[in-house]
């Protein structure tokens, strides 16, 4: 260990000279593409703070904002709107662009797209590539883009995030030279937090989605993990596992094969959102992934705004991320200006949709298709520092025939969608969310009497770490009863026939993974609060065993059956008292009730 000591300082003294070099990262393959004719020459005085430095850097929030509010003083074209705060108190902003601008929300003369920037605040590229294409919109050559459609940009939605900026961030990614951070100033991954709406900032992006009602939603990241060739790799729900299919099927149909010529004639690679099966045999395939609501693209389906996630690939130079976001950008622009109508319909198609099922979750098919895949090669080594091995990638191309991908496509659980959720009065928190989902709510003003399901939880296992500060339920079963009961005025009625009918579903049905139940909505139902002394329940006991001569051979039979229940003094009263009055009868019942 002596001898190491001075070695590992060593390095990590050499680290913190010359990270900024990325040296550490595998070899780049040479890249040259008509795409860098984007960039502006130094004459040009609106030049972004980008491209003052090549591309290889990004301007922090102040001089964000100040080159926006510039450029949206320049022109007509461009209105700039507060639409919320930062949970350290920074404007969230977002920029118009339209020949309309006072008729941009919900119109169905004119699609519109909505572009979201810095979800997670070092994988910036989709702001200053946004920045860009604003600027030629109004001072260059890509007005046409605004003929027949509209577009709303958001540069910066985890502003905390951002401004966490450090040379130190992502060890795994080729650049900006300074990166903002993952999570907001609340540690929370805001693309995990679509349902739930835990933070502020995702509260305020809801009411965009609301209040403007895009018609197509571009979430810019940038991604870990394996080497491969493309640069620019984008996924949705696919029309074979989509909550909307129609808004799929365009997206399968029409966008990609649109933004995947245009992306090849620039000199970009795109390919598909794909995760290796095995990070040490590339071989054995990859998996194509069908997200639930926590996320932005599975959100989006449940909530029938086709989205797309982007996902630019970490290890390729921020320059060529950024020409690359820009040209993604302007095509789905194009695309919405001669095909916009036709998705403003298959969208439309989605709303009005009232289905009989609804699928819940997915797993991998163990039948895999085939994909042609633009890889890299790699080797594996074995580690001195780990004991274990690992891929070293070489930078030199592969093209991997015929790879296996296992789609994420067999319906793990699926249910017959009810009519309705009702909620009590006491659950505020779930009412104020689902409306901030803008789920329709129906206050009952008289008493009512209802045929529904009550469901109890029969087993459960919360999570034993937190996950974006919510203890989760890993695992539950629930029996149900069918019940008719009379439900006071100031309950909460949610009809699953609306537009956002499969939304409440996603949200209310506890079974679904990204459910409130499942993140941890309804606390007080696994708690008791009334119970018991000896003194009082051993008469108790002594009197139903005489009005009930049954219960005593139930009671042997459990006692048989169960080795805590024998092993357990407190145990044998509790057998006892969960068959008396006196039990809490809320205990463990899921407060939602289901009309079927």
């Amino acid at each position: 260990m002596k001898s190491l000591l001075p070695s590992l300082l060593g390095s990590v003294l050499l680290t913190s000279i010359s990270c900024h070099a990325g040296d550490w990262l595998p070899p780049l393959p040479a890249w040259q593409g008509s795409s860098e004719a984007l960039i502006q020459t130094q004459d040009n005085p609106w030049l972004t703070p980008a491209e003052l430095n090549g591309l290889t850097d990004s301007p922090d929030y102040a001089a964000t904002m100040a080159y926006l509010k510039a450029l949206v003083a320049s022109s007509e074209l461009l209105q700039l709107e507060q639409f919320g705060l930062s949970a350290q108190g920074r404007p969230l902003m977002l920029v118009k662009a339209s020949k309309r601008l006072a008729k941009i929300a919900n119109n169905p003369d004119r699609p519109l797209l909505l572009v979201q920037a810095g979800i997670h605040s070092g994988e910036i590229d989709g702001k200053d590539a946004g920045l860009m294409l604003l600027r030629d919109i109004v001072h260059g050559n890509q007005g046409h883009l605004l003929a027949n459609a509209d577009l709303i940009f958001i540069p910066i939605l985890s502003v905390d995030g951002h401004e966490r900026r450090s040379a130190y961030n992502r060890m795994n990614q080729r650049g900006p030279l300074q990166q903002g951070w993952r999570t907001t100033a609340q540690n929370l991954n805001l693309n995990r937090d679509y349902a739930k709406a835990d933070a502020p900032e995702m509260q305020a992006l809801l009411g965009v989605l609301q209040q403007y009602q895009p018609d197509l939603y571009i979430d810019v990241h940038v991604t870990d993990g394996e080497d491969y060739q493309y640069d620019i790799t984008y996924g949705f729900n696919e029309p074979f596992a989509a909550i909307s299919p129609n808004g799929a099927s365009w997206l399968a149909q029409v966008y990609r094969p649109a933004v995947n010529a245009a992306l090849t004639e620039a000199g970009h690679i795109p390919g598909p959102l794909v995760f290796g099966v095995d990070n040490k045999d590339f071989s054995k395939g990859i998996g194509g992934w069908t997200a639930s609501p926590r996320f932005s693209n599975g959100y989006g389906d449940v909530r029938h705004l086709p989205t797309v996630l982007v996902e630019n690939h970490s290890l390729k130079p921020y320059r060529q991320r950024v020409l690359g976001t820009y040209v993604l950008l302007e095509r789905s622009l194009q695309v919405l200006n001669e095909q916009g109508k036709a998705l403003i319909m298959a969208r439309q198609a989605d709303l009005n949709a009232r289905p009989k099922r609804m699928a819940l979750s997915f797993k991998a098919s163990e039948q895999p298709d085939y994909i042609d895949f633009k890889g890299m090669s790699y080797e594996v080594r074995q580690s001195a520092i780990s004991g274990e091995s690992y891929v070293a990638w070489t930078g030199e191309p592969r093209l991997y025939q015929k790879l296996p991908i296992y789609w994420d496509k067999v319906v793990t659980r699926d249910i017959i969608i009810p009519k309705a959720y009702w909620l009590p009065p006491e659950q505020q928190q779930v009412m104020q969310r689902l409306k901030q989902h803008g789920i329709e709510l129906t206050l009952l003003t008289k008493a009512t009497n209802i045929s529904v399901q009550q469901l109890s939880v029969s087993r459960y296992r919360f999570a034993e770490q937190p996950f974006e500060s919510r203890l989760m339920l890993q695992d539950a079963s629930f029996s149900r009863d069918n019940i008719s009961r009379t439900v006071p005025a100031g309950w909460v009625k949610v009809s699953t026939d609306q537009a956002l009918g499969r939304l409440a579903v996603a949200l209310l049905e506890p079974t679904a993974p990204d459910s409130f139940f499942s993140w941890g909505f309804f606390p007080g139902m696994f708690e008791r609060t009334e119970y018991f002394e000896p003194y009082a329940i051993e008469p108790l006991i002594a009197r139903m065993l005489q009005d009930q001569p049954a219960l005593q051979q139930q009671f042997e039979q459990a006692l048989a059956e169960d080795e805590a229940l024998r092993n357990s003094p407190r145990e044998r009263y509790n057998w006892f008292y969960r068959q008396m009055p006196f039990y809490d009868q809320q205990y463990l019942k899921y407060p939602v009730l289901i009309e079927p």
